[in-house]
């Protein structure tokens, strides 16, 4: 439901897209120094930092380094504390000694393989973790979203049960076959779609072990980077340990679940299809499962790196733009041809170093934005956003004076430079204006994600940001590159995902034209800089589902 945005007439007044009367010509700022940002993705992605996992001498070497960086920079420690750091307390827990996935029809025993058709991990800091003779049920997309009149377990007790859901949204088919329009996120996902709501609400229904469904084309990534998850795994402690999460989380590949189904007697593929219906209702496979694997665990302090530019006006000085970026990558992990260290390059040591790019190229504005900037490297983004999770739980600046977040995740051009700007969520905020004016100075144009029903405005530390009410930008790199064949760019996405995307190769290429990376970074400078000289708080667009969020916190 959208409501009118109550705010003090001078505090926080409600926002608009309009920045000052005559902003900084985009093509006047200070130019981003490419060779720099190239060393420096050089240096965080190379072997020496072991492909930064948290916890590990990659994070002690990558956390020294950009700390050393800001320094140079002459930026102020982003810690109130005078320091250039926020300790984030993590537990690292490694699941091992696993028995198969053993489902009992009768008395016949019928064992899926770990790794190969079944990847499970549990969130519960304890070293021991069993489900046994568990009741398998199927709760379909396993979505309650009252404000789309969708309940898919229709009452149904799934305590102690395990239960098996299907990754993204519903796609929303009427039970006579048509399509329902403008429910959920129609083609783009919503929240009900990402698999950390799916856990989400299997431990909110007491269930025993909840194994989500893997699909190529809407999960987004390949049955490979599933397998990553198996590993050492990261979270935040917290006081319960998380005991109120499923016993076991995990992944069923989907020729694991077709033969699963079939062991039931059931077509996979045709309560799928009724799956996404709203007359859907859980059903019971008839089968019992059976799994256990013992845990080790360790505690680690790890830490978000945080650097400041002071504002300009002493009277806004405590308000603030933030640029974040994720430091961490996966570290040393199985080997793939020989290479067993997840450099990271793309992802996220090219956002890493863009931080300090931007950082250094505002250095050398003769006077600095009215508001503060803060530069905001974060930890464990890839164990599930952790280190941006735990800022906007303990925000070290205050989140109702934070303007906006503009986060650099691997989607910045390597490939040279592009007419187009892929914008994650395009028409969320004000943000969206901003860059709209800004991209038009360079000739670009926004276009919306091609892609929406992958989710990725959930999958990287905006998301965060966004939860607490702090309207957020995901301005990605575009497809259509200039002097490029039509479709080199999708070709390159394509690549990447199939081949790099949290893999070893993900490392430096020859072939990378940082021009188009210099262009994107100047560009979301240029909105950083006029959003922080504006006149309003930049807001969300009526009807978005943080707007309430952030209507809140202006007015408590």
């Amino acid at each position: 439901m959208t409501r009118r945005l109550l705010v003090a007439p001078i505090v926080l007044a409600a926002a608009c897209s309009s920045g000052p009367a005559q902003p900084i010509p985009l093509a006047e700022l200070p130019d981003i120094d490419t060779a720099t940002a190239l060393q420096h993705i050089q240096r965080l992605a190379s072997d020496e930092f072991e492909g930064r996992a948290p916890g590990s001498k990659g994070e002690e070497l990558t956390v020294g380094y950009l700390i050393d960086q800001f320094k140079a920079l002459d930026l102020e420690p982003g810690n109130p504390d005078g320091t250039y750091v926020q300790q984030v307390p993590l537990v690292g827990i490694t699941p091992s000694a696993f028995t198969p996935l053993v489902v009992r029809k009768g008395g016949q025993a019928h064992p899926f393989a770990h790794d190969a058709e079944v990847v499970a991990f549990s969130q519960r800091v304890t070293d021991q973790i069993a489900v046994a003779g568990s009741e398998i049920v199927f709760v379909g997309y396993g979505v309650q979203a009252p404000e789309f009149q969708w309940d898919d377990l229709k009452g149904t007790d799934v305590k102690g049960k395990t239960i098996i859901v299907l990754v993204n949204d519903p796609p929303v088919a009427t039970a006579a076959g048509g399509l329902e329009v403008a429910t959920f996120g129609g083609p783009a996902m919503t929240y009900y779609g990402r698999w950390t709501y799916k856990y989400e609400k299997a431990a909110e229904l007491g269930a025993a072990a909840v194994f989500i469904v893997h699909d190529t084309p809407t999960a987004g990534y390949g049955w490979n980077v599933v397998q990553g998850f198996g590993g050492e795994r990261f979270d935040l402690i917290t006081t319960d340990k998380n005991m109120g999460r499923a016993s076991i989380q995990g992944w069923l590949s989907a020729e694991a679940t077709a033969r699963l189904f079939e062991l039931a007697g059931l077509d996979f593929a045709e309560l799928k299809a009724r799956a996404a219906t709203r007359d859907f209702a859980p059903v019971s496979l008839g089968l019992g499962a059976s799994m256990s694997f013992t845990q080790s665990m360790r505690t680690v302090d790890s830490q978000n790196v945080l650097a400041m530019l002071p504002g300009s006006d002493p009277a806004l000085r405590d308000e603030l733009v933030v640029f974040s970026a994720h430091w961490d990558h996966f570290g040393i992990g199985p080997s793939v041809n020989g290479d067993a260290i997840y450099n990271g390059a793309v992802d996220n040591a090219s956002g890493t170093a863009a931080l300090l790019a931007v950082a250094e190229a505002m250095q050398k504005l003769p006077e600095a934005p009215k508001r503060s900037t803060l530069f905001l490297a974060v930890t464990a983004e890839e164990q599930g956003l952790l280190g941006s999770e735990y800022y906007a739980r303990v925000p070290l600046h205050p989140l109702e004076k934070t303007l906006a977040n503009i986060n650099l995740d691997a989607n910045l051009p390597l490939w040279g430079r592009t007419r187009d700007v892929i914008v994650i969520g395009l028409g969320a905020s004000d943000l969206d204006d901003y860059l709209r004016d800004a991209a038009a100075e360079q000739g670009r144009v926004l276009v919306p994600d091609a892609e929406p029903e992958k989710g990725f405005y959930y999958r990287s530390d905006h998301f965060n940001f966004a939860k607490a009410g702090v309207p957020a930008l995901d301005a990605d790199d575009g497809v259509n590159y200039v002097d490029k064949p039509a479709n080199f760019g999708r070709e390159k996405k394509d690549e990447y995902t199939a081949s790099d995307y949290h893999a070893p190769s993900d490392e430096v290429r020859d072939d990378w034209d940082l021009g188009g990376y210099a262009e994107q970074l100047k560009l979301l400078m240029a909105v950083a800089i006029r959003v922080a000289n504006a006149d309003r708080y930049p807001e969300w667009k009526p009807g978005n589902e943080f707007r309430s969020i952030r209507e809140r916190t202006l007015n408590r």
